[in-house]
């Protein structure tokens, strides 16, 4: 069985006993971790130490909470280095991550899938409105009270800014995907949304421009994209658009979570890989 989940945001007690409590079916079980699994290096390590002696492999791919450098964690490192000791914590518990060799997975079934986890970042160019450059957008949502802590906590050392080190990203990652045959049929795992609309969902429409890139939406056309899960939203839920299945796995603060219907743990995957009918579903 695939399962996926992000947002973990361990540094709420309540969350950290759902992961405690986070268990696959069987020992073949896999899990995609969708980033924002902690802010401090120790408490992520925790969670990648913990879940990979549970899970037979895991996949990573960052998200913006797990790469701040707050005044909390005195051992965090800037932008880049930040990432890459991640990458290194994550490669010690045989973790895949987006520098990593993309694994494949078959369903029961036999639908196989080639698992790319991406980190790209965001530029703001998820805006709410057209005419506005990266800094007015920011502006704007400001004005409407709305401001992100990455403003803050997101270092982007050595890149001047988060919108060339985004770029950066884009351009190593498509690198990568050229290099899949085109018969490959993906899951696109990443901690922001690939495509802009399931940002509409938001109940301030200003917090957008934290959630992605505009450059990632040719990505679902270009290759054999049969799945994204993300994060970053706190939004679960399946979305279709283009008869490509969106999943929203985030776990979120007990504030959310506690008021939703269901009961907060792993998203499970197989089912909605296996739909013969996913390319004919549009949303």
């Amino acid at each position: 069985m695939l399962w996926a989940i992000s947002d973990l945001h361990v540094s709420h007690e309540a969350n950290r006993e759902i992961v405690r409590s986070l268990r696959p079916e069987s020992a073949n079980d896999w899990l995609l971790l969708a980033g924002d699994v902690a802010e401090q290096e120790s408490e992520f390590e925790w969670v990648i130490s913990t879940l990979a002696n549970r899970f037979e492999r895991i996949v990573w791919a960052p998200g913006n909470h797990d790469l701040w450098c707050t005044p909390a964690d005195k051992v965090k490192l800037p932008g880049v280095l930040c990432y890459q000791r991640l990458v290194d914590i994550c490669r010690r518990y045989k973790v895949a991550t987006p520098e990593d060799k993309f694994l494949r997975y078959t369903t029961e079934e036999g639908a196989s899938v080639v698992l790319a986890p991406v980190f790209t970042l965001f530029d703001y160019s998820f805006k709410s409105s057209m005419d506005h450059t990266p800094t007015q957008a920011i502006e704007r949502a400001r004005r409407q009270g709305v401001m992100s802590s990455d403003e803050l906590f997101l270092k982007t050392y050595p890149y001047n800014s988060v919108i060339d080190w985004c770029s950066e990203r884009i351009i190593y990652t498509e690198k990568r995907l050229n290099e899949l045959s085109d018969d490959d049929e993906l899951v696109l795992v990443s901690h922001y949304p690939l495509i802009q609309e399931p940002t509409k969902l938001l109940k301030n429409s200003e917090f957008s421009i934290w959630c992605g890139t505009d450059k990632t939406r040719k990505w679902l056309t270009r290759y054999g994209v049969r799945m994204v899960v993300y994060g970053h939203l706190h939004l679960p839920g399946v979305n279709y658009f283009d008869g490509i299945a969106h999943v929203e796995v985030s776990l979120g603060s007990p504030n959310e979570w506690r008021n939703r219907p269901t009961t907060p743990g792993l998203v499970a995957l197989d089912n909605i890989l296996e739909q013969e009918s996913y390319r004919t579903l549009v949303g």
